[in-house]
């Protein structure tokens, strides 16, 4: 049975629990190479460089998932687009947002912002949506981010979240996704040093 808001994820109390997490995560260290090859490390160096991540984000979630990075998905609070009669997000912002390579860029846009004047202000951006209500359940908001994710053919677990407030983090766990990051780390100025990764 899914968690609910309220939730604390504390561990289960089913028989065998420990015993079962502890063989997967022997399985999983089994099956995880010792040693990345140079050359490996460099593609995910140049991988992260494309998606404006530093590389222990970057390797953090291809270790967590499995998959590589196919989207980002930003809050309007992320963007700095929090009055509807200035939908444009600021200018540095969206210089790095065009320079990203190979990965949509999302935005989810809290009311009483507009969906069309955010992506008409923002052509960078590739899909909007709005943004899950502060009152929509558990539930409701883990469909209508599933549902937003898959319509631009996506797996959750390729999709970062950036944003900047708690709710925004509980999307992660609502979507499964890959992640959560901080916006006031994506956009820091180099971007680099150790990981403010927060997992899906």
């Amino acid at each position: 049975m899914t968690a609910g808001i309220g939730h604390n994820r504390g561990p289960s109390m089913e028989r065998g629990a420990k015993w079962r997490a502890f063989q997967w995560q022997k399985a999983r260290d089994a099956a995880m190479p010792k040693a990345i090859p140079l050359m490996v490390v460099r593609m995910h160096v140049a991988r992260a460089a494309q998606l404006g991540l530093d590389y222990p984000t970057y390797a953090a979630v291809r270790k967590a998932t499995g998959r590589d990075i196919m989207g980002l998905l930003f809050s309007s609070n992320a963007l700095r687009v929090v009055r509807a009669e200035a939908p444009q997000m600021p200018v540095a912002r969206g210089e790095i947002l065009a320079t990203l390579r190979q990965a949509k860029k999302l935005a989810l846009v809290h009311a009483p912002l507009q969906v069309d004047a955010i992506k008409t202000a923002n052509p960078v951006l590739d899909a909007v949506d709005r943004a899950p209500r502060f009152t929509e359940s558990w539930g409701d908001m883990r469909a209508h981010l599933g549902r937003f994710v898959t319509q631009q053919s996506l797996n959750r677990d390729q999709v970062l979240i950036i944003g900047d407030t708690g709710i925004e983090r509980d999307w992660s766990t609502a979507a499964q996704a890959a992640g959560y990051l901080d916006s006031t780390r994506y956009f820091a100025k180099g971007r680099a040093g150790g990981s403010g990764l927060a997992a899906g």
